[in-house]
């Protein structure tokens, strides 16, 4: 029997009308988008690269800058409260450290980051989506450069003074991981969402690599100032590229092609400044339990991450004898794989989405299950072994393997509510700091005699969390939007019934700016 479709004629069902209202508003907006004044030589030049890779790109300087702010005092404390040998005519003569400070102080010097760090994630979140993620991203990492800059005049005036400034530091650097969602929430096309968040997030794990022995060759030739004052200064300088380079909507950037801002708008939706983005459903939010999938996942990564990031040089040194340069060497290997993992994660993520391979809640779950699950066994194999060889290429691989759960747990809110993601993930990022502050302690607590037994509790563990974070994602995880955050806006957001086919101008690749 066949269905009568004479009653149908002329009419429209709601998705229809969304398109329609959006192609419309798109068409409107270009009438304005053709009226904009001419573009300067420079600006033809700029116009040629995609504007998405430009904005990932600097999101991963911004990253290596977070995390050389963050870690630089690490290195520069050892030159701070050190002996040094100088040598005067034909005599080597001892002198006195700078800071006659006892490890316990140190420690507490050192943690005090976290202490604010953990407070500025969820404000983080709310601050992107109420101002714009430009403004709040760039100026976290702005204020932390200008208070790294103070802090060899901080530190030479009170310890105290410097433990207020560090916590600040972390206050202000708590609101950019967050931040970093709202700009992607507007920029990144859904099938492009893993490859340009996760290159971004490598830039944490090479600024971690490359400012640790950087930190150490300053301190050691130049001084401990230096240290603070040139990474201090590099921030600055990113935060002038930042800011002129970068703008919160695709459709506000002076030099974006037609081309890229069709394929923006019309795979995002057009999501103009005035948008009322102050609604938050913090219920819908904090009862999701996807939601609580992604803060299980996070959690368990950062509290395996925090741990090696600690602890490793101190692991490599006690129980495999390695010494204290080898052990930092080495201590930096499983992060280089990190940075290497952490990229082409998200690029064969979406590869398989795209291609329609995979649906991208499966993705989202294998690539993070997997991780976490490889990581789990490699500690335990860690645990076991008593080669140093085995055991630096067990954690080396185990770390390493955790830049694949990046493809999953950390652009997953983009997935499951776009327009909220900033406030997910400062949710997530506020738990997953906790970590960083009991993690390091707990691990003090049990290695007391640094033995290796002893150190066999630490990676089991590690291995047990991550086997908890495998389970709690593969079950309760979701790749498709939510109910409560399906607007008119993020209707059209492909997720799991199919990939996004974008539509090219006269043949030409998306890549192309115009």
């Amino acid at each position: 029997m066949e269905k009568d479709s004479s009653k149908d004629e002329g009419k429209s069902t709601p998705m229809q009308e969304i398109f329609s209202e959006r192609t419309s508003l798109r068409s409107a907006y270009s009438y304005e988008f053709d009226e904009r004044k001419p573009v300067t030589s420079v600006e033809s030049c700029l116009q040629k690269i995609p504007k998405r890779y430009i904005l990932t790109f600097m999101a991963f300087l911004g990253f290596c800058n977070i995390y050389s702010l963050r870690v630089n005092l690490s290195v520069a404390i050892v030159a701070m409260t050190s002996n040094k040998t100088v040598t005067k005519g034909n005599e080597t003569v001892t002198e006195p450290a700078d800071f006659d400070w006892d490890y316990q102080l140190q420690g507490i010097v050192l943690g005090s980051f976290f202490y604010g760090y953990i407070v500025t994630q969820i404000p983080g979140g709310w601050l992107a989506n109420k101002f714009g993620g430009k403004i709040v991203f760039g100026s976290g990492i702005l204020a932390t450069a200008l208070l790294t800059l103070l802090t060899p005049i901080a530190t030479m005036w009170s310890v105290y003074l410097l433990i207020a400034i560090r916590i600040f530091e972390g206050l202000f650097e708590g609101v950019t991981y967050p931040a970093i969602h709202s700009v992607w929430s507007r920029w990144a096309p859904p099938m492009e969402r893993s490859k340009l968040a996760t290159f971004a997030f490598a830039g944490s794990y090479v600024g971690t690599v490359v400012s640790m022995p950087l930190s150490g060759l300053l301190a050691k030739n130049v001084g401990w100032p230096s240290v603070f004052y040139v990474f201090g200064g590099l921030a600055v300088l990113w935060f002038i590229g930042w800011w002129f380079l970068i703008s919160d909507f695709p459709s506000e950037h002076p030099t974006i092609g037609h081309l890229e801002l069709n394929y923006i708008q019309d795979s995002i939706g057009i999501d103009y400044p005035t948008a009322d983005r102050g609604n938050i459903p913090w219920k819908s939010i904090l009862t999701s339990l996807p939601v609580w999938a992604i803060i299980a996942a996070h959690f368990s990564e950062n509290w395996g991450f925090y741990t090696m990031l600690t602890d490793l040089p101190t692991f490599f040194k006690q129980v495999l004898g390695f010494d204290l340069f080898k052990a930092g060497m080495l201590a930096a290997l499983p992060y280089i794989m990190m940075a290497f993992t952490v990229a082409i994660g998200g690029q064969i993520v979406d590869y398989l989405r795209t291609n329609a391979y995979m649906s991208t809640t499966l993705a989202r779950k294998l690539f993070n299950c997997t991780a976490f699950t490889l990581q789990a066994a490699f500690m335990i194999g860690t645990a076991y072994t008593r080669s140093a060889a085995v055991a630096v290429a067990c954690l080396t691989i185990g770390v390493g393997f955790g830049g694949f759960a990046w493809s999953g747990f950390s652009v997953n809110p983009l997935d499951i509510a776009p327009q909220h993601a900033s406030i997910i993930f400062g949710i997530s990022n506020f738990i997953a700091t906790i970590p960083g502050i009991v993690s390091p302690s707990i691990t003090g607590t049990i290695v007391r005699h640094q033995t290796a037994s002893e150190w066999e509790i630490v990676f089991y563990i590690a291995a047990g969390i991550y086997l908890f974070g495998a389970i709690v994602y593969g079950l309760l995880s979701s790749g498709e939007l939510q109910p409560w955050a399906e607007t008119s806006d993020y209707l059209v957001c492909p997720g799991d019934s199919a990939p996004a086919t974008p539509v090219q101008d006269k043949g030409k690749p998306l890549d192309t700016a115009d």
